[in-house]
Formats: C-alpha cells, structure tokens, sequence
C-alpha cells in the first residue's frame, strides 16, 4: 500500500521490516531481501544497539568493523551536536538553544537508542515555551512507542498530549493525534474506540509518518466492519467519498465491504480469505488476527440469521457457498460462546433464532441494579445507626 503524499517514518518502516523477518509465514527467498534492506537500514541510520541485538538473535551476520564503524560515527555526531550545544548557550539565544538540543532529540532517535532519546527530549521540552512545539515532541515519543510497541509509553503520551492541548493548541495536531490514539486502540484491541477516531479523522488526515492513507482506510473500514451497525456503516463508510476514492486501489477490500452491507454472503467470504493474509502480515493487527476473524464471522452470521426465525442449515451453507458439516461446526461454536442467538435442530436440520427481548433484559437489569441499592442503603442506614 502506497501513500498518495507525505513520507512514513523511516524507523517505523524498518519495525515492520523487522516484524515480517521474524514472521514463521513470510517465505525464505523474501525474508533474504528483508535481511539486505534492514541491514541498509541499520547501517544508514547507525543503528549499533539494533545491529547488536539482531545479531544476537541471529537474524544479521555480526561484522565486528561495521559495529565499530557505527559507534564511531555516533561518537563523532555527539560530539558536534555537544559542540553546537554549547556554543548556542554561550552565545545565542533561547530559540536556538532549543533547537540544539531538539537537534541531539531527534540523532538519539535516529540511532536507536530509546532511553537516551527519551531524556534528551524531556530537556528539549525543559527549554519549550509553545504549546505546539511540546505536541511536537510528544508526537516524536509516540513514534518512539509504536516502533518499540511500548503501550504504557504510548498510552502515557497520549494522557499527556490531551492535558497540553488544554492549555491551547492547533486543530491540525488534534486531529493528528486521534490518528495515534486511534491505531493505538487498535493495537490494544479497542476495535469500536479506533472506527470512531480514524473515521473523525478521514476528512483531516496528515498523519502520513505513520503510515499512508492507503493503509489509514484500510484500518478504518476493518475496525468499522465490527464496530458499527448497518445504517451507520452504510452513511459513514459505504458511501463516504473519502473512501471511495481509495478502496479499490486496496485487493479484496471493496468487495469485502460492500458484499457484507449487500448480503452477497459467498462474494464476503471470497474477499474475506483474501484480505486474511493482509491482516495477517500487518504489525499491529497481526496479534488480534484469530480475534478479528471470530468478530467479522459473527457479525456477518447474526446479519443473516437477522432475517428469519428459522431456516434450514442446507439453506444458509449454500448461502455462504461452504458445507453443511463446516456452517455446522462454526455455528455450534458461536452459539456455546454466547455470540448467537439461534439454536440448531439437527434432527430436522433447521436452525432456530431466539433474539433477546431488549425491553426484557433492561427491566430485569433496572430490577438488580435496584436490589442492589437497596442492600447498599440499608447497610449504610445500620452504619449510621450504630
């Protein structure tokens, strides 16, 4: 998936490089090319400590010359950024004192080294008086967590990012920012907190460090899909022009999509396997990928199942183009999980739905909810008393 505009962040590339190295699914003959354009990489960057650790773990062949090479390189830009440092504290001003040190930031992070970086930007924002100009440094250490996938950092960032723009800030950075919170909450599989972020954001993306906008659409329609119910996919995602100019540049994604809004149930499982291996081989969605597979085949179940109060197992296999014995199985599964409401009369080969009665299951939750009022005033009330 390629950007239209705006260039991704060059470490957050290499992570998934990485990622796809260590991948059991990724070919022998394709890992070989990860490994040359990782260790260009490495090398470009000076990335010793990664270089180290890749080598430890027998994914890079260590040469001892090109490591001593890197850390003397790193020696050699210290020192000069140390240089301009002091002169600009000798001699200039405030402004340019801040950007010497944002200059030392921003070679810590491209050199790998994470805990350094971070202390390095603290002091950065020691010598910052804009409120813009902190965003931009919090924006620089979630970069920092997304390529570590350090959720805490992340999460912490983000906290942090919304008290600075209490103090002010500009709508292009908040707007940014619900693009980091939103693949945050992907990645932490908040799936309905992640559509609602990247879907605000549609209209406003910039966040192109990140990833393209390819990929933004991507992530936004798969968190939509199981997030949201047919009307609101329908006005917010089916039809919104935004994705509509990009969808079809992305395999199996438009069918996937409009086969479930148009229930052509064989076309949904068709793209289905197919965007199965892009889910499979993306970095932040690669952990949920067994979870995101059970959500999509509910949703697309209970939509079927919406339609009748029973129908033969025959019936909706043949919809779904897949065997008796497989819908079979799949449905016994949901079912005992609690995900459908159906059950199966194998004798006559019919499935039977049994939808909840919303209205029942609010009076009976507003009955316990006032039970347990009332054990909690009466307890009180004996407290008081004594």
């Amino acid at each position: 998936m390629e950007g239209e505009e705006g260039t991704q962040n060059a470490h957050l590339i290499l992570a998934h490089k990485l990622f796809l190295l260590i991948h059991s699914d990724v070919q022998d003959i394709e890992k070989v090319r990860l490994k040359e354009e990782v260790l260009s990489a490495v090398k470009s960057d000076c990335i010793a400590s990664l270089y180290e650790t890749l080598a430890a773990d027998k994914l890079l062949e260590l040469d001892q010359q090109v490591l001593d090479s890197m850390r003397a390189n790193i020696d050699d830009e210290l020192k000069k950024l140390d240089e301009k440092i002091a002169d600009a504290e000798e001699n200039l001003g405030e402004s340019e004192v801040r950007e010497a040190h944002l200059a030392k930031s921003l070679f810590y992070i491209r050199a790998g080294d994470k805990e350094k970086a971070l202390e390095q930007l603290k002091i950065t924002e020691s010598k910052t008086v804009a409120v813009g100009q902190k965003m931009d440094l919090v924006f620089y250490t979630l970069q920092i967590g997304f390529f570590y996938m350090d959720f805490d950092l992340i999460s912490k960032s983000i906290d942090k990012a919304k008290n600075l723009f209490e103090e002010g800030g500009d709508w292009e950075r908040k707007n940014r920012l619900k693009v980091y919170e939103g693949l945050y909450c992907m990645s932490t599989r908040n799936f309905k907190k992640a559509a609602t972020l990247f879907l605000d954001s549609i209209s406003t993306f910039t966040t192109y460090e990140l990833f393209p906008y390819d990929t933004f659409i991507f992530y936004t329609v798969l968190t939509s899909i199981i997030s949201l119910d047919r009307v609101s996919l329908k006005q917010k995602v089916v039809d919104a022009p935004e994705i509509l100019t990009v969808i079809g540049k992305i395999p199996y994604l438009s069918e996937f999509l409009n086969s479930l809004y148009d229930c052509q149930y064989k076309s949904f499982f068709s793209a289905f396997a197919g965007l199965t291996e892009q889910i499979k081989f993306d970095r932040y969605l690669h952990p949920h990928f067994r979870y995101y597979m059970r959500e999509v085949r509910t949703v697309i179940y209970s939509q079927f199942l919406e339609s009748y109060k029973s129908v033969t197992i025959d019936a909706m296999a043949k919809a779904f183009g897949v065997t008796i014995d497989f819908i079979d199985l799949e449905l016994s599964r949901f079912i005992a999980a609690g995900k459908l409401h159906c059950k199966i009369d194998k004798v006559a080969g019919v499935l039977e739905t049994n939808r909840p009665d919303a209205k029942n299951a609010l009076y009976q939750a507003t009955i316990k909810q006032g039970d347990f009022l009332l054990n909690r005033i009466q307890k009180l009330s004996r407290v008081i008393d004594l």
